[in-house]
This record gives C-alpha cells, structure tokens and sequence, in this order.
C-alpha cells in the first residue's frame, strides 16, 4: 500500500511579508525524491495562486509575479515590545490547514519546510495542527532553520530534524524507496504554477563573515546541465512565467553552469523572465555575462553591495568594492538592461556600523543611476558577525534574528527610520 507524505511550506509570523518569487524549493525537491510507492500531497500556505485564496487582492501581482500576502494581526512576542511595529501572520488561514487535514485522508508523514529561523511560530504551528489531526503521522523538519538551530527546532515536537541534505534516516525511518538518478522537484503538485525558482550551482566559495554557507561545509560545485535544462523546461511546461535563481554564487566559474545554461536557453528559444533575488556578485558580472544575460530573458539584477568601505569590504570578506560595482552596472546597461531593474542591496543594522559608512555608500550606489534597497541585517548563530552580536541580544532565542527587530534594538528606530527615508529619497531622484 502506498504511503501518503504531505508536504507543508508554513505560514510566516512576522513585522512584513512579501512574495519576493518565495517558493519552498528544498521542500519540493525533497518531495521529487520520493519513488512510485508514495502518494504526495502539498499545502503551501504562501501560494496566493492555490484554491483557498479567493480573495482577488491577494491575487495582485506586479509585473514580475510579486504580490502581498494576506495578513492578520497578532500578539506581538514580548521580545519584541520595544519595537513599534505591528506584528502579524502571513498567508492562509490556519482554519482552512486544519480541515485540510480532517478531510485528506490518512497521512503517514509530514515534511515541514523551515527558512527563516525567527519565524518558527509558523513552524510550530503546523506541527501542533498535525498532532492534534494526524496524530500517527510522522514529523520531518528541513531546511535553513532545522539545520541553523537543530536542537531548538526539535523542541517543537519533530520526530526527525534533518541536517542538510541527510535524507536517508527518513527515508528508512518511513520505509519507502528512493528514486534514483536525477528527479525533478515535486513542482506538478501545485495547482496553478505562475513563478518558480531553480539553481545551477551548490555552495559558495567565498567566506563572508555575516553569511551562513561557510559553516554549512556545502563546496560550490555545478549542477549537471542537463538536469538543469530539464527542471526549467518543466517549469514552462506547468505554466511558470517568472522563474528566480536561488543560487549563493550565480556567476561564480560561469563556463561551469552559467554561461552553458543560458547558452541552451537561446538555442532552444525558450521565453521566460529570469530574476535574481539572491545577491549577484558584481565582481564577476562581465560584459559577456550581462550581454548573455540579457539576451536570454534576465529581467531584475540585484547586486550584493555592503559597503563602499575598504576597511568594512576586508573585515567581511572583501566580496565586492566600488569599482566592481560601477563596473557592472555599466556592463549591464551597455548589454540593454533595464536600470529600473538593476538594485544594490545595502546592509542595515550591521554590528560593525561604523566601518560600513552606510549613507556614503547608498549615496554612491544611487550615483550610478540604480535603485537602492535595504537588506537589514539578521545576526545568524555560528557566523562570525553574528557572534558579534550575542552582547546585544540573546541568540539562542530565535526570534532575536528577526531582521526588523535587530536593528532597532541595535541602532534605535529613529537611526533606522532615517536609512530608510533617505533610501526612499534616493530612489525617487533617480
């Protein structure tokens, strides 16, 4: 007899939420793992595209498939009292999950897609539901916070708390088999595909002092090309229009993936919009990579800018300067890229403020003719900037990470107000 596994992507429990082409890729793909004696089912709260939303708000998208979420109002967590923001819960009702699972059928196992570590409230959530409707189904829980915060994760009532990629303890636990060879994510389980997101690459191979890949033992490699092609020939063919890269290192060694992948888009003529929600490297954002780029459907460039600081770029890991990031935007707009679309992101909250010259280097980015967008920092346990920050909140309290609350707490709501509205008036003078 077939065993049912669900699949759950939860809600989220925090100060904003939006549909930045947000899709529970490591969830999915661990779900196309799964051979013919299993029967998968999905719940993703986050889908503004699945039956339960009937709202036609929550339905609005911009012209690249991004949109809200629907929202509803919450308690705030007493951590959290000194920040004047209002807290709430992003995506479906909880009352439509619970008669999902009254009505499914049997379900042997659930798999919980986890991602932000603060926002284990929609973690918790799902596995208290579960209990209480399917209490003989087995609990997994992947993905960055299960592996960030594995003993705080299982805390909350998981039978398994997988580290990484480390499935096979799952899959022995449950008793089924495991498809072998390449397979493709579990993307047909959704009944209205508009957006997905794909990588060409694993790993990272630079050391960023804030970022977690380095701990994570993950080396870059590339994806074989031709599983590649496949999972994005799968996604047009389920309707997908605007397809993100969820890649570290996008354009890190491109004759490996980048450049092979894009040369098969033009070669085969496939339409779609490509974004890269994920930080690009501008150091390796070539002329040939922008005019390859450009050419094959790449509609949004956001470029990893931290700071325009010598001192800060060597303390963190000298990923990108001033010149690597002039030097990309001009390759790109030579390349007939849109500069409406191209965006560097800006640090907020870092512990080593000072040294980051924030304002110089918003004024510089926004100098090149781009847009400016904040990326507020969220201190990550085991990473060496986040370890800076243990004197001023508690990090083995999750919801300390939270990337509203930390620079608050940090800097003083009105520094940060003030970030933000000259972020607001540099995107306006453009």
């Amino acid at each position: 007899m077939k065993k049912t596994i669900l699949l759950v992507n939860p809600p989220i429990y925090d100060f904003s939420a939006y549909d930045f082409w947000l899709k529970p890729y490591g969830l999915l793909r661990a779900g196309g793992l799964f051979g013919n004696d299993c029967n998968l089912l999905l719940y993703d709260y986050l889908d503004r595209f699945g039956p339960d939303f009937n709202s036609v708000d929550s339905a609005q998208n911009d012209p690249w498939g991004r949109g809200q979420y629907p929202q509803e109002r919450q308690k705030k967590p007493q951590v959290f009292a000194k920040i004047p923001r209002f807290f709430n819960r992003f995506g479906q009702k909880r009352s439509h999950f619970q008669h999902f699972l009254q009505t499914c059928g049997p379900i042997d196992a659930v798999f919980i897609q986890t991602v932000m570590t603060y926002w284990y409230p929609g973690v918790r959530e799902v596995v208290e539901d579960v209990r209480r409707f399917c209490p003989g189904a087995k609990v997994v829980l992947g993905g960055f916070y299960a592996m960030c915060c594995p003993q705080h994760a299982k805390g909350l009532g998981a039978d398994v708390v997988v580290a990484g990629d480390a499935l096979d303890p799952v899959f022995e636990l449950l008793a089924v088999g495991r498809r072998q060879g390449a397979a493709l994510p579990a993307w047909e389980l959704y009944p209205r595909l508009k957006t997905g997101v794909i990588t060409l690459t694993r790993g990272c191979p630079f050391r960023c002092s804030y970022c977690y890949v380095p701990q994570s033992g993950v080396g870059f490699a590339a994806r074989p090309l031709a599983e590649c092609v496949a999972e994005l020939e799968y996604l047009i063919r389920l309707g997908a229009e605007n397809i993100a890269f969820y890649d570290d290192a996008l354009l890190y060694r491109p004759d490996e993936a980048l450049f092979p992948f894009l040369e098969a888009v033009l070669r085969k003529k496939i339409r779609v919009n490509f974004h890269t929600p994920n930080a690009l490297h501008a150091r390796f954002l070539t002329a040939q990579a922008a005019e390859l780029m450009v050419r094959a459907g790449f509609k949004t460039f956001y470029l990893g800018f931290e700071s325009h600081s010598e001192a800060f770029q060597n303390q963190t890991g000298a990923k990108v300067v001033s010149d690597d990031l002039s030097a990309a935007v001009e390759n790109l707009r030579r390349a007939g890229a849109d500069t409406d679309h191209i965006t560097a992101y800006e640090m907020l909250g870092h512990p080593r403020f000072d040294a980051q010259q924030l304002e110089g280097s918003m004024r510089f980015a926004a100098g090149l003719g781009i847009r400016v967008m904040l990326s507020e920092f969220s201190p990550i346990p085991g990473t060496p900037d986040g370890e800076l920050c243990r004197g001023i909140v508690d990090l083995d309290e999750p919801l300390n990470h939270n990337k509203t609350a930390f620079p608050s707490l940090y800097l003083g709501t009105k520094t940060v107000d003030y970030y933000k509205e000259l972020c607001r008036q540099l995107n306006r003078r453009r």
